[in-house]
């Protein structure tokens, strides 16, 4: 045996360890929710953990790569994603709606985009409490750049299923989607 195969490499997002016991943990940087049930448990509880599981590690290595190629967070590119669908502007009760967070987290973010010249606020001429935020041509084409590596970054972490694996995920979601927005009507 080689000193080198002694030595412990850190674990892979995703990858499991095994534990002094020989039960296997997620590595420490990953939250591994399927980790937390049992094989007895429901498979819809299995199911949505699994879910929730690939979501947080996606959404991780997107965070990750948006703040090292472009020193952005996740929220930031969100926001601006709407504004790019949205070449008229969104109120910023609209963008706090889409973005499923508080006026208040909005209000920050767009602060700091707005100092950095990535957006403007505009107000509204018939309602001057009503406030729109527009992409500028400097943050329009920031963003465009940032959604084609996100774009390819995603490509590349759904590359482990085939073509007709994604087709076939993509529409059993769009049938669970379906029935949740049937049965959760108010």
């Amino acid at each position: 045996m080689t000193k080198s195969s002694n030595v412990k490499k850190p674990a892979a997002a995703g990858e499991t360890k095994p534990t002094r016991k020989g039960v296997a943990q997620p590595a420490e940087n990953v939250v591994d929710l399927e980790m937390s049930t049992g094989v007895d448990s429901h498979m819809g509880l299995r199911l949505w953990l699994r879910m929730l599981t690939t979501t947080n590690l996606v959404q991780a290595e997107l965070r990750k790569r948006l703040r090292s190629e472009f020193d952005t967070t996740l929220p930031r590119f969100d926001l601006m994603a709407q504004l790019e669908r949205h070449p008229e502007g969104l109120k910023m009760t609209e963008l706090s709606r889409r973005l499923m967070v508080t006026g208040g987290n909005v209000t920050g973010i767009t602060d700091q985009l707005e100092k950095e010249g990535l957006v403007s606020r505009d107000t509204d001429p018939n309602d001057r409490r009503s406030i729109s935020v527009c992409l500028t041509p400097v943050g329009r084409k920031a963003f465009d750049k940032m959604a084609a590596a996100h774009e390819q970054w995603v490509v590349e972490l759904f590359g482990g299923l085939s073509l007709d694996e994604k087709s076939r995920t993509h529409q059993r979601l769009g049938k669970l989607k379906q029935h949740l927005l049937d049965s959760l009507k108010d």
